[in-house]
């Protein structure tokens, strides 16, 4: 199916309102798809709220508000594989986990030790390590031992700067990192022995950003990665994990193209869907979505913009996140207006 060729239009479902600062961050819940799909996202006002579609009424509403554990902006928020426990990462310097109990949540465990802000939580896919980064400039792996017990397993220095976002592979034990150095790191552990180093930088001499880099997406096979930047640039990165994967060790990330000329303002996010669509949240208040072309021009693999939705918000967007379930393309967005808004990707009637 070529997207390029149907009448597409990102339709608003509704505005989530509750926030009384700007927001950060939207997390769905991997495990709660259709018929209710369970949305998190996290502001400015300390606090994490979580939003549940009615499977009667298709209407959204706000089911808790997890508050009274962070003193100081919830910056990210992102659930585990299976759904039952959500990390927020605050300014205040701590991770809280929170599980979920059914009717309630409830905060089981603090993570400290960064000493500054943390920007950053990530779970890896297994669900057996948590990853934090922060304006102290070092990444964090968290090892899950149970019993609501985390222990540091590794303190990660290579950049110079605050760090951004931390992402682990949707595959592979190999974790990622960007920061305000304009840097990618690959943090890998050869052994599993949970050492990790790291293993590449991606920076301007590997055809990598030239500012700020704010956060990376991986598609679903884990082959490709999106970055986005402060250089008004998205650039696509591929690697041959196979090789990874039959343990033949570390496979390089190259530069596959770069999307230059679509973004006149600072991309804050950016998102791969699991049908293969990129999403784009920027300073520009507008949404974008990009699809591959599927024609190789001379220089190689290239996107094509597949829709700019304009005043998406009414100022800067700082995340996007496409819906686990690929059924109802589903698009959460997250802005400093307060917001948090509810999309659909259907074909023009």
């Amino acid at each position: 199916m070529d997207l390029m060729e149907k009448n597409l239009e990102l339709l608003e479902v509704q505005k989530l309102e509750g926030h009384n600062d700007r927001v950060w961050n939207v997390a769905w819940n991997p495990v709660s798809s259709s018929p209710s799909p369970i949305l998190a996202s996290c502001s400015g006002d300390n606090t994490v709220r979580i939003w549940e579609q009615s499977s009667l009424s298709r209407s959204w509403t706000c089911k808790t508000v997890l508050e009274e554990t962070h003193t100081r902006t919830v910056r990210s928020c992102s659930w585990s594989p299976s759904g039952k426990l959500l990390a927020s990462a605050s300014f205040d310097g701590t991770t809280g986990i929170w599980e979920d109990l059914g009717d309630e949540f409830e905060c089981i465990s603090t993570l400290e030790g960064h000493e500054n802000e943390v920007k950053s939580v990530s779970w890896n896919a297994s669900g057996s390590y948590l990853a934090t980064c922060s304006r102290d400039k070092s990444v964090w792996i968290w090892e899950v031992l149970g019993g609501n017990e985390y222990d540091c397993a590794s303190v990660l220095n290579g950049h110079t700067q605050d760090v951004k976002m931390v992402q682990w592979h949707p595959t592979m034990d190999v974790l990622f990192s960007c920061s305000y150095d304009n840097t990618i790191k690959v943090w890998w552990s050869e052994d599993d022995d949970g050492d990790y180093q790291c293993v590449q930088t991606l920076d301007e001499s590997s055809n990598g950003h030239s500012s700020t880099v704010w956060a990376i997406s991986f598609n679903a096979t884990g082959d490709k990665m999106v970055t986005c930047s402060d250089d008004l640039t998205l650039k696509i990165w591929m690697a041959d994990i196979s090789m990874m994967h039959s343990g033949e060790g570390y496979a390089p990330w190259t530069h596959l193209c770069t999307l230059s000329g679509y973004h006149d303002r600072t991309i804050f996010s950016t998102h791969w869907s699991s049908d293969d669509i990129i999403a784009s949240g920027a300073g520009d208040d507008a949404i974008r979505l990009f699809v591959d072309s599927k024609h190789d021009s001379v220089n190689g693999p290239s996107y094509n913009l597949l829709l700019k939705k304009e005043k998406a918000h009414e100022m800067d967007i700082n995340s996007v996140q496409w819906s686990p379930s690929k059924e109802n393309r589903l698009l959460a967005s997250a802005s400093d207006d307060g917001m948090v808004k509810i999309w659909q990707l259907e074909t023009k009637s």
